[in-house]
């Protein structure tokens, strides 16, 4: 039963890491039929994470209420439904329109999906299930460059195309719901426990020592206003918003740099950008395995060491171009093993009473570095050059291992 759950789950991720790279292939054609500005998709884009962060930050108390199943089956769908909508879009305003359910539902299954996991499974499967994902970000473009292979127009077909797959997930989970309870109760922890069975003579009296009320979960410990004033906790989303604007940057900006800086045609970039996303895969796929034997911590760190020896390599521009490829194929393979291993943490780091709402804040972190660094990075490039993307990574890493220090300095269950 665990095993079925677990493959949909895989599934999953694979139609979770599909939506978001979508845009970014259609986009050259999209902007073409609308005749719109180049920079334009920052709306799109900014919309779509801007609902995502506020899905991530309100998807706690949905998931206690209505339980990761249901929250997963109905968010896959709205995915499908924006992506549907983005097919049948005929000027920018309609994308705007079906940006904000598109985020709305990527944050709803990320922090449901992550949170479950970290709940019910081991490490290895956190690793392995986010390379998946990964899987799911490098099929996405492929998909579009089907649709645009037979049609240069056809972008709505590269839409329709992962919106059917996004419904198929979404009948399969649907199909599933009652095996996410039976899982959950045969785990080592309970998805969700009711009042009554939480608030046992001695838990009431732990809680109210510790300052918790008798809500459990539910309760004021683990409200926005309180997570916000836990150092351990505001520590911990440093690590996430340095680490995915790291990822993302790097994912963004590197082809412009080796094209810009390091004379590189147009075609070979594209392909040093593709070993990039290689590394990154190849680091969560490496972490699964070696996460029988080292720590989830020992991981983070080796990921950390790992993209400090990449930054070092793009520092020097006299070296050959392979040191700087090598340096991007670093980067990834460093970044990949982070983010999975730190959600896994989440309920050995606060305790499974405020994990799920802890997850949700984690999520919206992260989002919020995708959403605003490489942006920032962007006008940095435009009024100075693209040649400052190694300089702005080893700013991104210092503010992410710094983290890294002081939450493990501060590290203890939220009380």
């Amino acid at each position: 039963m665990a095993t079925v759950l677990l493959l949909l789950i895989y599934l999953a991720y694979i139609g979770l890491g599909i939506p978001d790279p979508l845009f970014g292939a259609a986009w050259p054609a999209i902007r073409r039929d609308f005749d719109v500005p180049i920079a334009a998709a920052n709306i799109v884009t900014l919309l779509i994470s801007g609902c995502t962060v506020i899905s991530s930050l309100c998807s706690a108390g949905i998931i206690r209420r209505w339980g990761t199943g249901i929250v997963t089956a109905l968010s896959t769908a709205l995915t499908a439904l924006a992506l549907f909508g983005f097919s049948l879009s005929g000027n920018m305003l309609w994308l705007c329109v079906f940006a904000a359910p598109l985020g709305m539902g990527a944050g709803a299954i990320d922090t449901a999906l992550n949170h479950f996991v970290a709940l019910h499974y081991r490490a290895i499967h956190m690793n392995f299930l986010h390379c998946f994902c990964s899987l799911g970000v490098t099929l996405s473009p492929y998909l579009m460059a089907l649709a645009l292979t037979a049609d240069e127009r056809n972008w709505q077909g590269g839409y329709r195309i992962a919106a059917l797959l996004q419904l198929f997930l979404a009948a399969m989970t649907f199909l599933a719901l009652p095996l996410w309870n039976a899982v959950a109760r045969r785990s080592r922890i309970p998805e969700a426990e009711t009042e009554t069975e939480m608030e046992t003579a001695a838990g009431v009296e732990e809680k109210k020592a510790s300052g918790v009320n008798g809500s459990g979960a539910n309760g004021a410990s683990s409200s926005f206003g309180m997570l916000l004033r836990r150092a351990p906790v505001r520590w911990g989303w440093g690590i996430f918003l340095g680490t995915c604007a790291i990822e993302y940057t790097c994912g963004i900006w590197a082809s412009s740099y080796l094209v810009a800086c390091r004379e590189m045609p147009i075609a070979a970039a594209a392909k040093v950008v593709t070993l990039y996303y290689a590394g990154i895969l190849l680091g969560r796929f490496l972490a699964g395995i070696l996460s029988l034997k080292l720590s989830c911590w020992k991981l983070i760190y080796f990921g950390e060491g790992i993209i400090l020896s990449g930054v070092l390599l793009l520092l020097f521009p006299d070296l050959p171009v392979i040191c700087t490829v090598t340096g991007l194929f670093l980067i990834g393979l460093g970044t990949g093993p982070i983010f999975p291993n730190l959600l896994h943490l989440t309920v050995e780091n606060f305790g499974s009473e405020n994990s799920v709402a802890v997850m949700g804040t984690q999520m919206a972190a992260a989002y919020t570095g995708i959403m605003l660094i490489p942006p920032l990075f962007g006008v940095l490039a435009q009024f100075f050059a693209v040649g400052v993307l190694p300089g702005f990574l080893l700013v991104l890493f210092v503010v992410m291992s710094g983290a890294t220090i002081r939450f493990r300095q501060l590290r203890c269950p939220v009380k």
